[in-house]
């Protein structure tokens, strides 16, 4: 592990660079743009206020940017960002799916939004080895994720949001779940190293990632957006050959030569996190040479203050939607610590816990309706 001089223990390792792209120095100038937006509170706004409209906040987007910012070797900063989310937990374990200006605006409650607290105490644990704050999380964790069990389906996927009145979405979306098939991974981990096992949990998650791989039908159709794309492999669900045919089907789809990743495919759009997650995503399914180069391409919308621009619109030639976001820079430091992979937490998105992210066998075979191969009679039965 590299080290961080100025950390002054030598254990701390320093900020991640990718050589001919970015340099540590310039991944910090990235990370001091998130927190030069982070209010008093702790929160982290998707922006500072563009026109007179402020950025709002929420759980997943803002523990992406604690992460970065624990990456960037920004300890203060990322700590009052989780403490700031361990003080606004609802009792029921959710959170608002915005704020603005500390006030709720969107009060309902997202699954992959409460769910993305364990990948953050886990790597906030893995880049700090501080079993005490994982301790102090760790109800937090458990609140959050007993909210979001309480939403899966018996086939396994889990519905996106429970509404302020109570009553729960009726459908469920593919790169939410991908999100929280990873976030189970990471809570199980948690409760291993702890000392609290929670079996349960990973039956859960073995029966989502199966449902994610292997059960489109499960989700609502928003195959326009590449996170449905590519969240599948970044996550963990897809692996193997089955990535590299994912990436095949939609790769002239959603990537535009020279310029990055699109948001929607139907707009003449690239954006930098969804690059920069890509670029992950490939890293993970073990396609560098492409990681590489994607993540190279993206630096045309670097500022000169280390922030990130949103996006860029090919057609008009212009910045779009005209912010510089938190989420993207957190995207773009992540993605450099994956790519350079010497940080503790770098291989988040390729294994927990030293075991590999990848496909999972459905815990309840019987409850998706797949179809098995007895050992004893190799006779295909319907259980």
């Amino acid at each position: 592990m590299r080290s961080d001089p100025a950390a002054g223990d030598g254990l701390r390792p320093a900020p991640p660079a990718v050589p001919g792209v970015v340099t540590s120095e310039e991944i910090v100038a990235t990370a001091r743009s998130i927190a030069a937006q982070q209010e008093a509170s702790g929160a982290i706004p998707w922006f500072s206020p563009v026109g007179g409209v402020p950025g709002h906040v929420d759980a997943w987007n803002h523990i992406e940017a604690a992460m970065a910012l624990t990456v960037a070797g920004l300890a203060d900063e990322a700590r009052r960002a989780y403490a700031w989310l361990a003080s606004v937990q609802r009792p029921d374990g959710s959170w608002p799916a915005k704020w603005v200006l500390g006030e709720v605006t969107e009060p309902g409650g997202e699954s992959n939004h409460a769910a993305y607290i364990a990948v953050g105490v886990w790597h906030e644990l893995l880049m700090t080895a501080d079993e005490e704050f994982a301790r102090e999380m760790w109800p937090v964790v458990r609140r959050a994720i007993g909210f979001v069990l309480e939403l899966q389906t018996r086939r396994g996927e889990i519905i996106w949001i429970r509404h302020e009145n109570g009553e729960a979405s009726d459908h469920a979306l593919l790169t939410g779940c991908s999100s929280i098939y990873q976030s189970l991974r990471c809570a199980v981990a948690l409760g291993e190293r702890l000392g609290e096992p929670q079996p349960d949990w990973e039956l859960a998650a073995d029966q989502l990632g199966h449902v994610v791989a292997a059960h489109p039908e499960a989700f609502a159709d928003k195959s326009r957006w590449s996170m449905d794309w590519y969240y599948p492999v970044l996550c963990g669900p897809v692996r193997g050959e089955d990535a590299a045919r994912r990436f095949a089907g939609e790769w002239d789809t959603f990537v535009v030569p020279g310029l990055g990743c699109r948001c929607v495919s139907d707009q003449p759009w690239v954006t930098a996190a969804e690059s920069c997650e890509l670029v992950m995503a490939l890293d993970a399914a073990g396609d560098r040479e492409r990681a590489l180069e994607l993540f190279a391409t993206i630096q045309h919308l670097r500022h000169e203050d280390g922030s990130y621009w949103t996006g860029w619109q090919f057609e008009n030639r212009r910045h779009f939607p005209g912010d510089r976001s938190t989420y993207t820079a957190a995207a773009v430091v992540l993605a450099a610590d994956a790519l350079e992979g010497a940080s503790p937490g770098a291989r988040i998105f390729k294994e927990i816990a030293g075991s590999p992210l990848g496909p999972a066998e459905a815990s309840d075979p019987n409850a998706c309706g797949c179809e098995l191969v007895s050992v004893a009679n190799p006779v295909r039965t319907r259980l």
